[in-house]
């Protein structure tokens, strides 16, 4: 199972995000810098998690963004779920594209659907909390790159 750049860099955000507290902001450029992605790539993927409810952004001279949920709120199965454009692992699994002859006697798909839906279930035993409990080394690891953050 590979997962896109689009949901690596959303879970990216979101553990940025979670580091620090609710009083600071943070802003794309510095999540871009931090993590040595497009800023470009990053705008549309904000914009997407805050569509989502999982972030909340403030617009503004001194604007920037920060979690709208509790890390502990926020699991990481769900977040993929919502980030993944599909879970294809093999043509079978695209309905419409399927052109696949042993389709109608194949076991693999329905042992790759078991093997997807394990995946996802460990992933749903995670929050965001979970993955960010030492938050002094990410914060450390983080400031090497970032200037220091806003506070409101």
């Amino acid at each position: 199972m590979r997962l896109t750049y689009h949901t690596d860099y959303a879970l990216r955000v979101l553990l940025y995000l979670a580091a620090y507290p609710d009083t600071q902001l943070a802003n794309i450029q510095d999540i871009a810098d931090t993590y040595a992605i497009s800023s470009n790539h990053l705008m549309k993927i904000v914009h997407k998690l805050g569509k989502l409810g999982y972030i909340e952004t403030i617009r503004g001279r001194n604007g920037g963004m920060r979690l709208a949920r509790k890390p502990v709120d926020i699991r990481i199965g769900e977040v993929v779920r919502q980030t993944e454009e599909d879970f294809f692992l093999v043509e079978c699994f695209d309905s419409e594209h399927n052109c696949c002859v042993i389709t109608p006697v194949c076991n693999l798909r329905t042992a790759l659907q078991e093997a997807l839906a394990a995946f996802l279930s460990v992933l749903d035993k995670y929050t965001l909390a979970d993955l960010t409990s030492n938050k002094a080394l990410y914060q450390q690891l983080i400031t090497i790159t970032r200037k220091e953050p806003q506070s409101l």
